[in-house]
């Protein structure tokens, strides 16, 4: 056998089985094998990979062994000449596997090597090729240091910064999400080492296969999508202390004496440095919205008590007025606090209800005063309210310009066939109502002829959704890296799927790549389909005599149900763990798309692109009106 392909899953289905969709085309006339092992998904992985890739290798761990563990089960038992290391939030190319072991072959003293990686905009992810982290090296990469020199191969050793991303380099160190390495040099060096929890059990192997004798390659004529990258959450102070520990367990195990000590400083050091940038920024990101809150508000409210004494005369003294602001200020932030305005994400749910508490309790506190205390009560409950205006709208308008982009997706290429045309349009029918095609054969046209980016940017897209059953992935990703300069979201539709993938970034914050579409789990949508049944069972109760239907004389009873929160007027099919949680319903989605799907599909569609006009128009439809 030629090549044995490893991937560790944990809870990340939707990426996954995009993965293995590539890996599918990737192996062909390969004489390769493919494992999934997995570390106790609940999200129904295990069941998915069974069902639609049943030619796959798959171990289910009974408990979470890590990343190390759970590779080194699948390597013992592969029988390939290569294995892979392929993290599930990856795709490859068709044709990657192919040219990986044609290089290889070429080169007997190979030990292993990686390839050129992209996230899911298009820009290339520095960790495709790294060296070994010295101190002076992870000190630069710890403290960010490496940032001002990118270029130099003395401060950004850690990413070989020196060497071109477009050309073929023997590197040092290989990225964990793509290790193409030689089945006799891990036989000789030891498998992944199991010491470590997370971070560092690549760099431990790729450094063992050089001291085995062996050489590590970079190889540009090949590319991945690997989603999660470095963008995913590697500025915390977590990922730091992780990372540091990492480099602890590497520094003892292959420096060691005076040297892992020098090691240890300069990590010491850097550590310090980062988290006092971090935790001053912390500082910054808490106390921002407070202070907003109470510096308009108590400023309005400020220009309030001059308006006031300037009506009625009535002077309020400042020796009064400065205590009585600052005490109504500490009560509307300790309420907001309570009420969860300060959490993310910011919210304007509860703001009236927080201000309302607030202003009470300042009046009971105000009747509470001696009387050369009081100044005027129409001023507390004028300042509760402004307060109320001040807290709302600040939040209204960052809602607003957090998810300017996202909240729906505007105007949106889809390019595909008929068949996955109208497919994908049945996803995005709530999210836009200008989506527009562009076939297969036309996007080759523009691929080819470099002239993709200038259509999306011309014609104003701001979404471009790929359907890998029509696209080959070598395509995906060259029209990423094309359209990687425009401000524009991608996304991936994978076939047969509910879902699109694809990475989201809002004001530098990294979120989950997984596009779940207008999701029934969300609290708006239970909302709203609360409301629709609520609504529905009073006007059916209040009217059901009067209505011809087979249903007549159960209306009553079943309103009641709906009403006491017993039964709800739409649900499933039948119980699904992997989707969020319904009452049991008196009907159910099935064959209500323009789609014919069975009751599985139509139920994860439901549930996924939920709006409560569907309810309504099942309700309809049973009843027979």
């Amino acid at each position: 056998m030629k090549l044995s392909v490893i991937v560790v899953n944990y809870n990340v289905q939707y990426f996954l089985e995009q993965c293995l969709y590539s890996v599918q085309q990737a192996v062909k006339n390969i004489d390769a094998e493919v494992f999934v092992v997995d570390n106790v998904s609940k999200d129904d992985s295990v069941a998915m990979v069974k069902q639609k890739f049943p030619w796959v290798k798959l171990i289910a761990n009974e408990e979470n062994v890590g990343f190390s563990r759970a590779n080194n089960q699948a390597i013992r038992i592969a029988q390939g000449d290569y294995v892979l290391l392929l993290n599930p939030d990856t795709l490859v190319e068709e044709d990657t596997f192919k040219k990986c072991i044609a290089f290889m072959d070429d080169r007997p003293d190979a030990g292993a090597l990686g390839v050129k990686m992209v996230d899911g905009t298009g820009q290339f992810l520095a960790e495709s090729k790294r060296g070994i982290p010295y101190p002076s090296t992870s000190f630069f990469k710890i403290s960010g240091l490496y940032k001002l020199f990118p270029r130099s191969a003395y401060f950004n050793h850690y990413y070989l910064g020196h060497l071109s991303k477009d050309e073929n380099h023997e590197i040092e160190i290989l990225s964990g999400a793509f290790m193409f390495m030689r089945k006799t040099a891990l036989d000789k060096v030891g498998l992944l080492d199991e010491a470590f929890f997370m971070y560092g059990e690549d760099i431990d192997l790729s450094w063992r296969i050089i001291q085995g004798g062996y050489k590590n390659h970079y190889l540009a004529d090949t590319r991945i999508i690997h989603y999660k990258g470095e963008s995913t959450k590697k500025g915390s102070l977590n990922y730091v202390y992780v990372f540091y520990q990492a480099m602890e367990i590497f520094a003892n195990k292959h420096f060691g004496g005076s040297y892992a000590k020098w090691f240890h400083g300069m990590i010491k050091v850097a550590i310090w440095l980062r988290a006092g940038i971090s935790f001053a920024k912390r500082i910054v990101q808490k106390s921002m919205m407070p202070v907003m809150d109470i510096g308009l508000t108590l400023s309005i409210w400020w220009l309030l008590k001059v308006l006031y004494s300037d009506i009625t005369g009535i002077v309020i003294q400042d020796n009064i007025a400065i205590p009585a602001f600052g005490l109504a200020g500490l009560f509307w932030l300790v309420q907001g606090w309570v009420q969860g305005l300060y959490d993310q994400p910011v919210k304007t749910q509860g703001v009236v209800s927080a201000l309302a508490r607030a202003g009470f309790f300042l009046l009971v506190l105000y009747s509470l005063l001696p009387e050369t205390w009081r100044f005027s009560r129409l001023l507390i409950v004028i300042g509760s309210l402004l307060a109320m205006v001040v807290f709302w709208s600040l939040r209204w308008l960052i809602q607003k310009w957090q998810s300017r982009g996202l909240a729906a997706m505007k105007k949106v290429l889809i390019i595909a066939d008929d068949a996955e045309m109208a497919r994908v349009q049945v996803l995005l029918k709530h999210y836009s109502t200008d989506v527009q095609a562009l076939s297969s054969a036309h996007f080759t046209e523009l691929l080819n002829g470099q002239a993709l980016s200038s259509k999306v940017r011309v014609e104003g897209f701001h979404t471009v959704v790929f359907c890998a059953k029509d696209l080959s992935s070598e395509d995906i990703i060259s029209a990423m890296s094309q359209l990687s300069h425009l401000q524009i979201e991608m996304k991936i539709a994978p076939p047969e799927s509910f879902f699109l993938v694809g990475s989201q970034t809002i004001d530098g914050v990294y979120h989950t790549p997984i596009v779940e579409l207008n999701s029934i789990a969300s609290l708006e949508n239970q909302r709203k389909k609360r409301l629709f049944d609520v609504a529905t069972a009073l006007i059916l109760m209040t009217t059901f005599w009067i209505w011809f239907s087979k249903y007549r004389f159960r209306l009553a009873n079943w309103s009641i149900q709906v009403l006491f929160k017993q039964k709800t007027w739409v649900s499933y099919s039948k119980p699904v763990s992997s989707l969020p949680k319904l009452p049991t319903g008196f009907f159910n989605p099935s064959g209500a798309e323009i789609l014919n799907l069975d009751a599985e599909k139509a139920d994860m569609l439901y549930a996924k692109d939920y709006h409560w006009t569907k309810d309504l128009k099942l309700v309809w439809k049973n009843l027979s009106f």
